[in-house]
């Protein structure tokens, strides 16, 4: 009986020293696959930014950031704003944007504004719209997305700021027309931001000024 009592208390150790270096492992490796997510985010996020802005023009253009609040935006906490800066001034800034009402839930843009409120270039950062259809707003499918840049905008409702199916200047996709229509939208709100906050965003920061805060935080 002993030996039985014995034989158990080892099996359930074993057991559970297996459970708990078990745990770790799968801990360790959710940790190492989120930092590796966050890190190609990051990255893929860098190399859009200059895709809008010639690093030539900034090279140190991932230092110069503000911190944001703008629900405006589509945003729910606060994300950072990039200064594109040149001989001590602000040529444009880039700014998230989400557009909400895309066909299958948010789409993430990136979205650059220059300092005369024309527009350096706008970016999809993610999103899950249909492959085939609404996926051409990725650069990688079509150039539909490189109709934004240097577009300009009137100050207020502008109704050329539309897809052709309502009046407006944009294209639609062939069978897939909420998705631009969203991305329409989202890129003349994050210029109506820009206006709206102009002095303060185009105040240069440095590399060692500490975040500072656009919009309406009261």
């Amino acid at each position: 009986m002993n030996e039985l009592i014995h034989a158990i208390r080892g099996n359930a150790i074993a057991i559970g020293l297996f459970a708990i270096v078990t745990s770790a492992v799968i801990a360790l490796t959710q940790v190492a696959t989120r930092d590796a997510i966050v890190h190609n985010k990051e990255a893929f996020q860098a190399r859009a930014l200059y895709e809008i802005v010639p690093r030539e023009l900034d090279p140190d253009l991932l230092d110069h950031t503000l911190s944001i609040n703008a629900p405006e935006l589509g945003l729910d906490e606060d994300a950072l704003m990039y200064q594109a800066i040149q001989d001590g001034q602000v040529r444009a800034v880039l700014m998230p944007v989400i557009a909400p009402d895309g066909y299958s839930g948010d789409i993430e843009l990136l979205v650059g504004i220059n300092a005369d409120s024309s527009v350096a270039g706008v970016r999809v950062l993610s999103h899950k719209e249909t492959p085939g259809l609404g996926d051409k707003i990725e650069l990688s499918k079509s150039d539909w997305i490189l109709d934004f840049t240097g577009a300009e905008k009137t100050v207020g409702r502008d109704d050329s700021w539309a897809v052709q199916k309502d009046g407006g200047r944009f294209d639609q996709f062939t069978g897939a027309t909420i998705t631009p229509r969203a991305i329409v939208g989202a890129t003349a709100r994050a210029i109506e931001f820009f206006r709206a906050h102009r002095d303060h965003l185009l105040t240069p920061v440095t590399n060692t000024t500490q975040p500072q805060t656009a919009g309406v935080t009261e």
